[in-house]
């Protein structure tokens, strides 16, 4: 059994409140996670050319402020 198996059978007998709890804990991870990759991305440069064109298309009338 891999390590992911072994985590997902502990996961499937988790009581309701572990489970809560584990979620809540799941969620903040990962939030975390998405905003490292996206500093990570934003210090690379990674996203410049996809500004760009969204800022491109904005000044084009072909997009629209939220």
């Amino acid at each position: 059994m891999g390590k992911v198996e072994k985590i997902a059978h502990e996961i499937e007998i988790l009581s309701p409140q572990e489970l809560e709890k584990l979620r809540g804990w799941f969620f903040e991870f990962d939030v975390k996670a998405w905003d490292q990759q996206i500093e990570k991305d934003i210090q690379s440069g990674k996203l410049e050319a996809a500004a760009d064109d969204v800022l491109k298309a904005f000044h084009a009338g072909k997009a629209s402020e939220l």
